[in-house]
């Protein structure tokens, strides 16, 4: 039988489970491919969310740290209202149970992350933040009578009516892969990044930009696609995907060295350890590539508290047969985040009547270049409490749509996918050149003439604009680093695309306007 929503929200990590429990009383359904908590890169947050909550903090301070840190693409506005609404969403997390960490005088313990001017991440038990809120709303959304949840269920591509707007979308059963479409009066993307798209991630394998595809074939505008974050410390212990080595140690002191136990950050950048992390990746991958490797050391820092003060860093090593006690840890960057998306305004919505993005999977202007840490739980609930607050408020129910169309995606061969994988970290990867880029371009071209029935098979449509929008901008900045552009031109621009009639089309600042007052 058809599947009919009020509300349609595609994903339950900490965007999607937020936002359903803010639009209470309205009704809402909310599909994930799993049960609840086991396919969320959220669930795998260790820093914590930022917030300015410390008595000699502010807004003012945190958005200017987060301009700072996005290189010159962090939109100011967006900037300082995310800084501004961040202590209320934490004070929201609390009361639905989050048991943050607090100092012996019970205030809230902060902590200090790479490019933070103060003290500012609010972390659950070390490294387990991200456990720990998305317990929090699992318990609250399976006790919330106005929540329908659909395990089992994946959006494969989006429903759209002859006159654009979006009316649901095409549900794949992972019980049966049957595929039905499910009709709504408003369509919500929060599934995620990008990061499965790399042969070394920190996200779940399944991570793979879905929404981007879904979104870009049914004609929504894009944006920044080539800005990933490689986060520097992943746990380099050939797991996939790769446990993570919190930037919290860090900032408690840990440092990084060689095998030999030379320090190497301030050879590459002055602010040592606690630079803007696209800095650190790039010395952590100069290091990792020479005979020397790369290693966070904790011992002296952190020494034996690290077993119970990060628990999750410590397991992960104790389980590959080392002890962060004794010895140093050895570490590579990772695909970690991604911060171009699918655009949206100040209260969430898409270029695309109908549409909605929030998380990781959307375009917000408040990551730039390069994301602020623990800035992403941060703009997860607070445009995830906007989206619930407009469509509560201001949304008439009217008629569920009953109608739309859209082009389901191939899938994509395990053989091609591992291929793929390997070449985007390779010239994708945090170093790029042209020689690169034209090289994986080549091949994913290539390998989607074999896809020739449907749409083009998602992970090759998302890649595939990546790398384009990687060769466009020929410069270096934040996330993105060209080898053959070392240096960051005069002038700071956003890049924009949407569908063609002969593929992606880029848009200039005019085109842009119109495209979006349209």
């Amino acid at each position: 039988m058809t599947e009919r929503a009020d509300i349609l929200i595609v994903g339950a990590g900490l965007a999607g489970l937020f936002l359903a429990l803010r639009l209470a009383p309205r009704k809402c359904t909310v599909i994930c491919p799993a049960p609840l908590g086991q396919a969320a890169s959220s669930a795998w947050a260790q820093g914590g969310l930022a917030a300015a909550l410390a008595p000699d903090d502010s807004p003012e301070v945190h958005a200017d740290d987060t301009v700072k840190a996005g290189d010159g693409l962090v939109d100011p506005v967006t900037a300082i209202l995310i800084a501004e609404d961040g202590p209320k969403r934490v004070r929201d997390l609390i009361q639905l149970g989050v048991p943050f960490d607090r100092t012996p005088e019970g205030a809230l313990a902060l902590s200090l992350e790479a490019a933070h001017s103060k003290p500012r991440v609010a972390r659950v038990a070390g490294d387990l933040a991200g456990k720990a809120i998305m317990q929090s709303l699992i318990d609250a959304v399976m006790a919330a009578d106005h929540i329908t949840v659909l395990d089992g269920v994946k959006a494969v591509s989006l429903l759209t009516s002859d006159a654009g707007r979006v009316t649901g979308i095409q549900a794949l059963s992972t019980a049966d892969h049957s595929i039905e479409p499910m009709y709504a009066r408003e369509t919500i993307l929060c599934t995620g990044g990008s990061g499965g798209l790399y042969r070394v991630t920190t996200n779940p394998r399944e991570s793979r930009g879905d929404a981007l595809a879904m979104a870009y074939e049914a004609g929504a505008l894009l944006s920044d696609l080539e800005f990933v974050q490689f986060h520097p410390t992943a746990i380099d212990i050939d797991r996939d995907p790769a446990p993570l080595a919190t930037e919290a140690l860090r900032g408690e002191g840990a440092k990084l060295i060689n095998a030999d136990g030379t320090l190497f950050m301030k050879s590459h950048d002055p602010m040592g350890e606690l630079a803007p992390r696209d800095r650190v990746a790039r010395a952590v991958h100069i290091e990792s590539q020479s005979s020397k490797g790369a290693y966070l050391d904790t011992r002296d820092a952190i020494g034996d508290e690290i077993a119970h003060h990060f628990p999750t860093v410590f397991g992960a090593c104790m389980a590959a047969g080392i002890d962060p006690r004794k010895d140093p840890i050895p570490v590579a960057p990772a695909a970690h985040y991604h911060m171009g998306g699918i655009v949206t305004d100040l209260w969430g919505r898409t270029s695309l009547d109908g549409l909605s993005a929030c998380g990781e999977c959307s375009s917000t202007g408040a990551h730039g270049a390069n994301r602020l840490a623990s800035n992403s739980l941060l703009e997860a609930v607070v445009f995830a409490a906007r989206i619930a607050d407009r469509l509560r408020e201001t949304t008439s129910p009217g008629e569920i749509p009953d109608t739309g169309d859209g082009q389901i995606a191939q899938d994509l061969a395990d053989a091609d996918l591992q291929t793929l994988r390997l070449l985007m970290e390779r010239h994708c990867g945090v170093v790029r050149s042209n020689t690169g880029l034209r090289e994986l371009e080549g091949w994913i071209d290539a390998c989607a003439d074999r896809y020739t029935t449907g749409a083009l098979p998602r992970a090759l449509r998302v890649a595939g604009l990546m790398v384009k929008s990687a060769l466009r901008r020929h410069e270096s900045r934040g996330g993105h680093y060209r080898s053959d552009f070392p240096d960051a031109s005069d002038e700071a621009q956003r890049s924009f695309l949407c569908k063609g009639s002969d593929g992606p089309q880029f848009l200039d600042r005019v085109e842009l306007t119109q495209k979006v007052l349209a």
